[in-house]
């Protein structure tokens, strides 16, 4: 009895689990930009702003990026989704972007999707690829309006501040970090010093089939010289031998 008492308080304490973890998860899905931190010398500037579907009955039908003026960002790319057409809206600035190839006058307003649908629980990733970061700020901050199938429109468009709890209607926000020591640029490495040359070999003289042939010849008599001072070392070997062993004259 205790063990069934101890089953079902563990499976409601499951359900309650999950119902948290479902109401935070709803709770906390908003427009978002990915990856949300970079470093500001990165030399990779795809992002996706990221769009979750949060009505229960109605799709998504336009999505709105707004872009920071005080901190223009250049150009822009956009990838094609499926589905949906994307506009892009430039601005003139007051006061130019110098940069190594020129002034910059016009920069990105406003990217616009329309067309497609996010249906309910589901979400879109719209990739885009920045020409270039803004300078002088550590962040930069969107705005985003979401804009659903019966009008109604949420304005993702507060700025979170450190230290703050997460506003109800938070912009979507791409930190610009330190630059990193491996993006940085470092000085090629110096040329090996060249070996020092070597004294030619004199190259072996070549071996003539009359060289080859005295080669032989000498090797030969001096094998048979070899063994003739052997056999004579036997020989005399042999005599002393039988010369001990023969018997004396008798008298």
């Amino acid at each position: 009895m205790r063990a069934s008492s101890a089953i079902r308080l563990a499976a409601a304490s499951a359900v309650a689990a999950t119902a948290v973890l479902a109401g935070a998860t709803a709770a906390s899905a908003h427009v978002t930009v990915q990856p949300s931190s970079v470093p500001k010398n990165a030399t990779d500037q795809t992002f996706a702003f990221r769009v979750p579907d949060e009505d229960d009955k109605n799709s998504t039908v336009k999505v709105e990026i707004d872009f920071p003026v005080d901190h223009p960002v250049p150009s822009a790319l956009v990838a094609p989704v499926p589905g949906w057409t994307d506009t892009i809206t430039t601005t003139k600035l007051a006061t130019p972007i110098h940069t190594d190839d020129g002034d910059i006058t016009d920069v990105v307003q406003r990217i616009v999707w329309t067309g497609g649908q996010i249906a309910p629980g589901h979400y879109q990733d719209f990739t885009v690829d920045l020409g270039a970061l803004p300078d002088g700020t550590d962040k930069v901050v969107f705005k985003a309006l979401q804009t659903y199938g019966d009008g109604s429109i949420v304005r993702w468009i507060e700025e979170p501040q450190d230290g703050q709890p997460e506003p109800k209607n938070p912009a979507p926000v791409l930190r610009l970090t330190a630059a990193t020591a491996a993006e940085a640029a470092t000085p090629a490495a110096a040329p090996a010093a060249p070996a020092a040359p070597t004294a030619p070999t004199a190259p072996a003289a070549p071996v003539t089939p009359v060289a080859a042939k005295a080669a032989t010849s000498d090797s030969t008599a001096r094998a048979i010289g070899i063994a003739g001072v052997v056999l004579g070392a036997l020989g005399v070997a042999a005599g002393l031998l039988l010369g001990r062993r023969r018997p004396g004259p008798s008298a």
